[in-house]
């Protein structure tokens, strides 16, 4: 199977200083795969490189067999940015038929994508008046309405509860598993072990990648977080 996404000699600068150094990697279709890393490690400007949002210096980012950011590809990729993208005084229904209408889908995906995110009974409330797991959800059924292939995900569990954390890793892999493929972020290394592969950043660069289990054999560290430290401490602090 083709990868969903590859990326080939990609630099970014940004306010006069390469952020990302000629990165070079690909995401297996039909996966979880999560991007890890520090803060400021680029994680965020390597998303925005794969949905098109984000101007290059150079190299070249292929999505779904397409250079990123073509027209074709805006109702095949969905993205969650880390900041909620939901209007406040609006509904959680509101906000959602406002998105499918600007994704064409209709009413009858509204109602299964409410569902598939644990929103039931929330439907007439006021996001304003939501928790901050519930605004994170309802962000996700947004990036969700459109049924992607590609699912870019920045640190979508950032400040959820350990029980919200599980049932959105579990709705991860159900997505995979009828098909989607996910790019998820995060700077939380307990979370590594929920994904089938891994991209380890750091200071723009990729430092290492491969399932959980590579990274720990590789390293012979018991947990991620262990392996993670090795790797930025082993000679020339940088691995394939």
């Amino acid at each position: 199977m083709e990868p969903a996404v590859t990326i080939r000699g990609l630099r970014v600068v940004r306010g006069g200083r390469e952020v990302l150094h000629g990165l070079e990697l690909e995401v297996e279709a039909g996966r979880v795969t999560g991007l890890l890393g520090p803060s400021g490690s680029g994680k965020t400007t390597l998303m925005r490189c794969v949905v098109g949002a984000q101007v290059v210096a150079g190299g070249a980012v292929t999505v779904l067999g397409l250079p990123a950011g073509t027209p074709a590809l805006r109702a095949r990729v969905g993205y969650q940015t880390q900041a909620p993208s939901v209007y406040a005084d609006l509904t959680v229904l509101e906000n959602l038929a406002y998105a499918a209408a600007l994704l064409g889908v209709g009413r009858e995906r509204v109602a299964e994508t409410v569902a598939l995110v644990g929103l039931g009974g929330h439907e007439r409330q006021l996001a304003a008046t939501l928790s901050g797991g519930e605004v994170a959800r309802l962000s996700l059924a947004q990036a969700l309405l459109g049924r992607p292939e590609l699912l870019v995900l920045d640190e979508p569990t950032v400040g959820l509860d350990p029980v919200l954390r599980r049932d959105l890793w579990a709705t991860f892999h159900d997505l995979a598993g009828a098909g989607a493929t996910l790019l998820v972020s995060s700077h939380v290394m307990d979370e590594a072990d929920r994904c089938d592969r891994l991209l380890l950043l750091r200071e723009g660069a990729l430092l290492a990648s491969g399932t959980p289990a590579e990274l720990r054999a590789r390293t012979g560290a018991d947990d991620l977080d262990a392996a993670f430290l090795a790797l930025v401490e082993g000679p020339g602090g940088t691995a394939p």
